[in-house]
């Protein structure tokens, strides 16, 4: 059972950055895919980067596309979410989650097995 912890989100004003970090329990993370959800109040949770294999191996949606980068420090078993330009419809509670390797970014958050506890960013306008 891999256990995930998000951490790093917190109140930043609007054009603002903030960088999250998602550290996992187990070595076996490093094999697996990645991605970042998030849920906005009100809305359903959205997936908002995705990454598998090394960090080259990335996929946006076009609303975080250009201003959201996910990367990965296998010897740290943690992966980032590195957060710049900040909207006020970014505020939302932001959650990764992995799953067993595939080819390819899997958008869909049932396919994600092991998910952490959630942390919030708010963007203050």
């Amino acid at each position: 059972q891999v256990q995930l912890v998000e951490s790093g989100g917190g109140l930043v004003q609007t054009g603002g950055s903030l960088r999250l970090s998602c550290a996992a329990s187990d070595p076996s993370f490093s094999s697996l895919n990645v991605a970042w959800f998030r849920l906005p109040p009100g809305k359903e949770r959205e997936f908002v980067a995705g990454v598998f294999g090394n960090e080259t191996n990335t996929h946006y949606p076009d609303s975080t596309k250009g201003r959201f980068i996910i990367s990965r420090d296998n010897a740290k078993n943690t992966v980032y979410l590195q957060m710049n330009s900040l909207k006020f419809e970014d505020t939302a509670v932001y959650y990764c989650a992995a799953r067993t390797s595939t080819y390819f970014v899997d958008i869909r958050q049932g396919a994600y097995k092991y998910w952490g506890q959630g942390a919030q960013v708010t963007v203050s306008s």
